[in-house]
């Protein structure tokens, strides 16, 4: 399958036993796929990155705007368009993976699922000061990026 830059997918189930990661959010809620994941390709790099997706906008504002009282910014979580509606993109959630455990592009009504460029690219600079933070030595999101790397490396 071809990953491509802007859309969004699911993950295959067979990720979450591999890496085990407790931090992950559940890949099935209530019999759907859940949650759809923005992809990143980190450069020079076969380390796809995927950011979950959330409808919960509220729950996700609240928490948001704490952050940018509390910190100034939140570079985190971010809520944007998406197919017309309002969309949380969760950079605190965000994994690492290889296309193997791609399970699908997310379809709409027949079309794949494109985050427009404009969203792709604020979540793109955002993921990169992000991994900068984490390359640093800070804790800035919640998976266990160390583990989860090491897990899938040892695939590589």
């Amino acid at each position: 399958m071809e990953i491509k830059k802007g859309y969004v997918y699911h993950i295959k189930d067979e990720y979450f036993e591999v890496v085990q990661d407790k931090t992950l959010m559940r890949n099935h809620e209530n019999g759907k796929a859940r949650p759809t994941y923005f992809c990143v390709k980190e450069n020079n790099s076969d380390i796809l990155w995927f950011i979950p997706m959330s409808s919960k906008v509220e729950k996700y504002k609240e928490i948001r705007d704490k952050k940018i009282k509390k910190y100034g910014n939140c570079d985190s979580i971010l809520i944007k368009q998406f197919l017309g509606q309002d969309s949380v993109f969760l950079l605190q959630n965000m994994f690492p993976t290889i296309e193997k455990y791609v399970d699908h592009v997310h379809i709409i009504n027949g079309t794949e699922a494109r985050v427009i460029d404009s969203v792709a690219r604020e979540l793109e600079a955002n993921f990169y000061k992000i991994m900068g933070l984490i390359k640093q030595g800070k804790k800035v999101i919640f998976t266990d990026v160390s583990n989860d790397l090491n897990k899938i490396k040892e695939e590589l």
